[in-house]
């Protein structure tokens, strides 16, 4: 039950502060830099724009993405395991999946072009990049152990 509660609260609080964060770029907030602007963008695709010809289907399949992962790391146990990152990947894809329903696209609003052009984020691509890498460093170093201490 604890690691459920901070699944949520986690969860919960990145939907949270990155749809405020999005607010204030919804507003018209702006800053440009010599290496990174603070600027709205609306991404139609996901990752650098791709599947962006799926058009408002994308916010469906991912909805069913997002349940499938959740459904899957219910079932295997990884979110009692991993309560943290999980909660940030899901919160982080359902913050995204919000402005696709809202906004018809998702808003992003960091734009790095300190030497070469990257794709424009925010922070719910921030924390699930980071709950991908976290839970794969995890599952890969510690999961296979705890299984063989039988």
């Amino acid at each position: 039950m604890r690691n459920f509660a901070i699944f949520l609260f986690i969860a919960i609080g990145i939907f949270l502060i990155d749809q405020g964060i999005k607010e204030i770029f919804i507003e018209g907030y702006f800053l440009e830099g010599e290496c990174i602007d603070l600027v709205l963008h609306y991404n139609l695709g996901v990752a650098f724009s791709m599947f962006a010809f799926l058009g408002a289907y994308l916010k469906w399949i991912q909805i069913v993405l997002v349940f499938g992962i959740l459904f899957f790391t219910l079932k295997e146990g990884y979110l009692i395991r991993y309560p943290f990152p999980i909660g940030l990947l899901i919160g982080g894809a359902i913050g995204n999946l919000y402005d696709r329903f809202v906004h018809q696209g998702v808003v992003d609003y960091v734009a790095w072009h300190c030497g070469f052009d990257f794709a424009v984020f925010n922070l719910a691509d921030v924390a699930i990049d980071f709950a991908v890498v976290w839970l794969l460093f995890m599952i890969y170093y510690f999961d296979k152990k705890e299984k063989y201490e039988v």
